[in-house]
Order: C-alpha cells, then structure tokens, then sequence
C-alpha cells in the first residue's frame, strides 16, 4: 500500500482546519470587503514580491499602465483675452489762413464783354480758417490777365472765422477780342498768400469772353405784354392792377431801386401771388436764339420794399413743352443791384419760349422784385440788317 505524501497530508489538514473556522450561513460580501480594506490600512504591504524562483531575491515591481486619452480629450486652456490698444483719435489743426469761394456776386465764368469796358468783379468768399482777416488783409494779383486793375486791394473789412466777405476789383475788357483770365488769391498781414482748396493756396479768378460790340435784340420790358401772365390765382391781365392780391405785372420808367438810385430806362416789377411761396410767371412768345446770344438784366427789390425774399428764375419751354431752368437767383432787400448775364448759345438755332418767374421765399412779405432792362444782346456782326424796300415809281399811262 502507498502512503500518502507529506505534501497530500498537509493539504487535507489545511482544508479540515478551514471548515471548522468557516462562520455558519451566508457570508457577508460587504462586511468581507471592509476586512479587506481595513487590512490594506492597517497592515501595510511591502513594495515587493517573492521571486518564485526560490533565489530570496525580491520580484521586480510590476508595470503599472495608464489608459490613453483619446485625441482632443485634453484641451489647452484658452488664453485670457488681452487688452487692445486703440489709438487716440486727433482732431487736425485748422489752418490758420483758409478761404472757401461762395459765389460769382457780378461777371460770372465767360461773361462776354466788350472791348475797353470797364467793370468790377466781385466774388463772395467764407473765412473757414481758424484766424480773423484784419483790415492789414488783401486781395492780390497772382498771374494771368491783370486788366488793367489794381494788384492790391486791401479788404473792405476784418472778417472773423466763419464770416462771409464780398472782395471786388475794378478792372477793363482789354481791347483784343479773346479769353481772358485772371487769377487772385488773398495776402495776410504778413505778405504771405492763401486761397482756397483743400491746399489752402488755390486761387480763384475772373474770366472773360471779348467780343465785338452787341446790341439789344429783344426787350422783355418792352414786349411784357404779349406774354401770358398767370400765377396760383389763375390768368392775370396786363397790365396788372397794383392792388391786387393775386399778383401783377407792371412797366416802370426810370425805377428807385433798393439803394435809391434812379435807373434811366425800363424795368419790370413782377408781385407773386400773397400767399405763402406764391408765384407769378410770364411765357414769352417764341424767339430764334443764335450762338452768342446772351440774357442780361440787373435785379433787385423794389425801393423800401423792406422784407423782400423772392426766387427769381429764367426759365424756357422748348417745342415738345419741356421746361428748363437757365438761371436763378435768391433776392433778398439790402443784397444791392444782381447782375444777371446768361449765354444762350447752347439754344442756337432754337425757337424758344422765355419764361420770366418770380415766387415768395416762403410767407409773402412786401415782395416786389423789379427787373431791370431784361433783354437778350446779339453781337452786331450777327445781327441782320433791316432793309427798306425802295420804290419805283411807275409811269401812268396818259389816256
């Protein structure tokens, strides 16, 4: 018979020793896991293991292995926003010297003149600059056609910033037909010289057209009522009653203007309607224009009739019925005399009706414009002689 082995033996007391210590009933997995963590706290563990070779030396420490993150698991903590640095914003420095061109007050761009004339040209400019023009100020010649006028003109007045000023030089047609142009610009105390444009130093100018001499070919004055005058009332009669409050018409001879100076000739007054931007309007018959052919008239209030605000226009209805605007102007009591010089070339050869029309710049206040000689000028060289028929008796038969 075998025995049993030493190693048989010790296994089989080891599982009877076990079964007599087992608990009776259902164990208790919780209570199990306490003792379990409770042995891990209080019993600490060497870091190593028995190397099962049976040499004594301690087993190497196993690997420990860390989970991958998959991509994009991790993310880079977003920078704090930075603070911007604006620029502060400047305002540019106003120049000191600095003009700005209004208007043409008298002999616009291409007014036709004739030889040796003598007028006065006036422009109206605004100081936009950041300093006063002192009465050491100047309007001076820059270049091109001088006309016989003077280089230096001091000013009229001083002229703070943002004033207006009307600056005129007197000057003569030159005796050669031609254009001619002259160029100004305005002189501080200093000598030192400033114009307009954004550069400060651009000139402004007078240009003229010299022809031959021209004559009146039509009077409006004259021929006023052959023209049909209407206003909001309806048709008006010519000429009109002085009293009325639906507009009117009327010739004056030898007029007072506005300044009180006595015009020797025929004027035109033209009333609106008294009401609020109330209007008057008189359509000429139809006139042939031909290339040259220039509109004049001076304009202005009627004398004291202070209060005056009107719109003055000069308008054409062409064949097909359309109606053009050639000209307009704001005329107000205390503005003096407009001169008024409008070329009509671009009309040749086109039977046109003139319109003359006259409204209230808002409620109707003492506003009694006047016209003064409006006509159209035609240079003498185009204008086409009146011939007398000459008669030729003829002999009576004797019976």
């Amino acid at each position: 018979m075998r025995r049993a082995s030493p190693f048989f033996i010790a296994a089989a007391l080891a599982v009877i020793l076990s079964a007599c210590n087992m608990p009776s009933g259902t164990p208790n997995a919780a209570a199990t896991l306490q003792a379990v963590y409770t042995a891990q706290v209080i019993t600490p563990q060497p870091l190593t293991t028995q190397d099962d070779s049976g040499s004594g030396k301690p087993a190497p420490l196993p690997t420990l292995a860390f989970p991958t993150l998959p991509p994009g698991t991790l993310t880079a903590p977003a920078p704090s926003p930075t603070a911007t640095s604006i620029p502060p914003t400047s305002t540019p420095a106003v120049p000191c010297d600095w003009a700005a061109f209004i208007t043409d007050v008298t002999i616009p761009d291409g007014t036709i003149i004739q030889p040796g004339v003598k007028f006065t040209k006036v422009w109206r400019l605004k100081n936009i600059g950041a300093c006063a023009w002192t009465g050491a100020y100047a309007l001076a010649f820059e270049n091109g056609n001088l006309m016989g006028g003077n280089a230096i003109t001091k000013l009229p007045q001083s002229v703070g910033p943002g004033q207006t000023v009307d600056v005129s030089v007197n000057l003569i047609a030159p005796a050669t037909p031609g254009e001619y142009k002259g160029y100004w610009l305005l002189r501080d105390a200093a000598g030192q010289g400033f114009g307009v444009g954004s550069r400060t130093s651009d000139p402004f100018w007078v240009d003229i057209q010299v022809t031959g001499p021209m004559s009146q070919v039509y009077s409006f004055a004259n021929q006023y009522c052959s023209a049909a005058w209407s206003s909001g009332f309806g048709n008006l009669g010519c000429p009109g009653d002085l009293y009325s409050n639906s507009g009117n018409v009327n010739e004056i001879q030898d007029p007072k203007l506005e300044n009180g100076q006595i015009y020797e000739g025929l004027a035109l007054l033209t009333v609106p309607e008294n009401k609020n931007k109330g209007y008057i309007k008189g359509i000429y018959p139809a006139f042939a224009v031909k290339s040259g052919d220039r509109f004049r008239a001076e304009t202005n209030c009627d004398y004291q009739s202070v209060g005056c605000n009107v719109i003055l226009q000069l308008n054409y209805q062409a064949v097909d019925g359309t109606i053009s605007t050639l000209w307009q102007y704001k005329e107000v009591y205390g503005d003096q005399l407009h001169s008024v010089d409008v070329d009509l070339s671009a009309l040749n050869g086109t039977p046109v009706k003139f319109m003359l029309n006259a409204s209230a710049n808002g409620a109707f206040k003492n506003d009694e414009p006047v016209w003064v000689n409006p006509r159209i000028e035609r240079l003498d060289n185009l204008i086409t002689p009146t011939t007398t028929p000459t008669l030729t008796a003829t002999p009576t038969p004797h019976p």
